[in-house]
Parts: structure tokens; C-alpha cells; sequence
């Protein structure tokens, strides 16, 4: 399902997440650690792909259309269990 949040809202949860949770959502996902950095705005291309992020200028750096949420799912949900 696709989403669109703010590119800072995607930077904040990335910065919220727990030591090790971009290697453990590569893990899982059995995807390069780099493809989950893109995911969340990095630009490594070398080893990672890109995956269905769409940044568009505006307010709060722009607006973020996600065509795949499942990272972004495995993230929110390592923060509630982090706050847990």
C-alpha cells in the first residue's frame, strides 16, 4: 500500500530506531543493509537498489511517496517494542 509522509518524518523515525535495526530489517528481508538505507534517504547505489521511494520538494524536505511500506511497518513497530 503506498504511503506519503514528510522526508523529516521518515529521518526522525530512522534516527528513533534501536542499534541494529537496519541490519536486522536486511536481515530479515534478506536484502542488502545499503537498500534499507535508501529507504530511508541514503544514497548508496553501489550495493543497495532503489526501492519504490519517491521524494517530491516541499515543506519539512519534501514529501516521501513509499510504494512499499513494509520497512518502514518493520521500523514503527521495532519502535513501539523499544518503548515497550
Amino acid at each position: 500500500m503506498t504511503r506519503v509522509i514528510t522526508f523529516s518524518e521518515l529521518r526522525k523515525i530512522k534516527d528513533s530506531l534501536p542499534d541494529g535495526s537496519i541490519h536486522q530489517i536486511a536481515d530479515t528481508l534478506q536484502i542488502p543493509v545499503e537498500t534499507v538505507w535508501n529507504y530511508f534517504g541514503g544514497y548508496s547505489y553501489e550495493k543497495g537498489q532503489s526501492c519504490g521511494v519517491h521524494i517530491e520538494p516541499g515543506p519539512d524536505g519534501g514529501y516521501v511517496s513509499l510504494d512499499d511500506t513494509t520497512i518502514l511497518d518493520m521500523a514503527l513497530e521495532m519502535m513501539e517494542a523499544k518503548e515497550a
